[in-house]
Order: structure tokens, then C-alpha cells, then sequence
């Protein structure tokens, strides 16, 4: 079964339907009419951009290719993770890496191995989309994990100060604020996986079935990835707040206020 083909001219008058929100946006004045623009802008033109150059990606299937581009997408990722959590970039920009390394790979080569058993792990059709699926959940999930993490301590100072005086050790006494991070970055995944398949189709199994596989494949892919997104997550978030404390407290255990951008 062919995948029904969206011409450029299809695709500009899928333009057209943005007439209606931004007549919103200008007649309510809200003011998201100019970075709704940019927003569409710099999508198209990233999409394009990545739908021209993973074609040639596709076409060579070159293994150090394949793992330069999953090390580019980490790398921006990363970067994005800093400045959605408003932290100073030099000070986490390894850490984070790392951690979204770690949290990103583990659930990958279980995927590619284990689960769907290829032969070439590296295969850029499948590494390369699952890759980024995993990491776009991480990420969203970072951000608003380690932002949490860092205000809570911030906001709750007197809390954690008076543990610290009791004689708790720093690990302990950021234990409450680490739960409370890691709750508000996994509860949306949660919530999506407790409505999939009832409230909404997910954008993996809607993919391979307009692909032409049978629904119960595209079924066995959605589980397999959810659950890859969900372990991703559940790594990453505690692991770039472990790797970051030692750097963001000082030998009294005082948050730095410097960590902030």
C-alpha cells in the first residue's frame, strides 16, 4: 500500500487554515500574532530542512552518519533544556548532556534490539525517528523537571535549611524537592499513557498505519515506544539533578543563586 503523496500545492493551501487563528489572534488582540509567525516559520523551515537532508541520511545508512546526527540532536536538545529552565548554560550544559545521553541510548538500544531485533542497530529508519521520540519527551520532561527542582529549593530555602540544620545530610535533605520534580516530569507522560488508544490515536501508530501496516503492528510499535518514552524520562530526570548538585551547592550545602540565567 502506497502512503497518499502531499504535493507542494496541498501543502501551501494547508496554509490557508491558519486564516482562522490568526484572524483570532488579531481581532482579540492577543498577543501571540508575531511569534505565532515566527513559530510557523521556523517549522517549516526546520521540517524541510530535516525532511531533505534525512534522505540522503536514508539513502547511505552510514552507521557514524546515523550516530553524528543522534549526537546532534542530543546536543540541541540540551541546549533547549537550559534555556526552557532558565539555568546558566555553562554551568549544566555537561551534565545535561549526559544524562540525556544515558536516558536517551539505554531505552534505544533496548528498542532497536531486544524489541524489534535488527541486525543493524544503527539502521537510520528506525534509530533515527524512535531516537527522536525519546528525546523530544525527555526534553519536555527535563525542562520542567529540573526547573522545579531548582525553584522548589529556591522558594522552599527555610524547609531545606532547617533539615540541614537538624543534621540531615545534603542528599536527604533535597530528596522531598527531587520527588516533587520527578512527579511533576513524569505525570503528563503517565496521564498520555492511561488515555491512549480511548481519548486519542498516538502520532507513531497513526504514522504506520497511514504507512500501510496492519493496526495490531502499528499497536505493538505505540506500546513498545511508550514504554521506551516512559523509561526515558523516568532515567533522565533524576539523573541531570544528581549530576548537577555537586556543582550548584556550595560546601555548606546553600544553593547557589548563581545557577539561574
Amino acid at each position: 500500500m502506497n502512503v497518499a503523496n502531499i504535493s507542494f500545492g496541498g501543502l501551501a493551501a494547508g496554509y490557508t487554515l491558519l486564516l482562522a487563528p490568526l484572524a483570532f489572534l488579531l481581532w482579540y488582540q492577543v498577543p501571540l500574532l508575531k511569534d505565532g509567525l515566527i513559530a510557523v516559520f521556523r517549522m517549516t523551515a526546520q521540517l524541510l530542512f530535516v525532511g531533505f537532508y534525512l534522505q540522503f541520511v536514508f539513502e547511505w545508512n552510514n552507521p557514524w552518519l546515523n550516530s553524528a546526527w543522534l549526537l546532534a540532536m542530543v546536543s540541541v536538545a540540551d541546549a533547549s533544556i537550559m534555556r526552557g529552565a532558565g539555568l546558566r548554560l555553562a554551568r549544566f550544559v555537561l551534565p545535561v548532556f549526559i544524562a540525556l545521553l544515558a536516558g536517551t541510548l539505554l531505552p534505544l538500544l533496548f528498542f532497536m534490539g531486544p524489541v524489534l531485533r535488527q541486525p543493524n542497530w544503527l539502521d537510520a529508519q528506525y534509530v533515527i525517528p524512535v531516537c527522536g521520540l525519546i528525546l523530544g519527551n525527555c526534553l519536555r520532561a527535563d525542562i520542567v523537571g529540573v526547573s522545579r527542582f531548582y525553584c522548589s529549593v529556591r522558594d522552599g530555602e527555610h524547609l531545606f535549611l532547617h533539615h540541614l540544620a537538624q543534621g540531615a545530610r545534603l542528599g536527604e535533605a533535597l530528596t522531598p524537592f527531587l520527588r516533587e520534580a520527578s512527579q511533576a516530569a513524569l505525570a503528563p507522560t503517565v496521564a498520555s499513557m492511561a488515555t491512549l488508544g480511548l481519548v486519542s490515536l498516538p502520532g507513531m501508530m497513526t504514522g504506520i498505519i497511514l504507512a500501510g501496516a496492519d493496526p495490531v503492528t502499528a499497536v505493538k510499535y505505540q506500546i513498545a515506544i511508550m514504554i521506551a518514552i516512559f523509561s526515558g524520562t523516568a532515567i533522565t530526570v533524576p539523573l541531570v539533578i544528581w549530576l548537577t548538585i555537586k556543582s550548584s551547592f556550595n560546601g555548606f550545602g546553600v544553593l547557589d543563586r548563581n545557577v539561574f540565567a
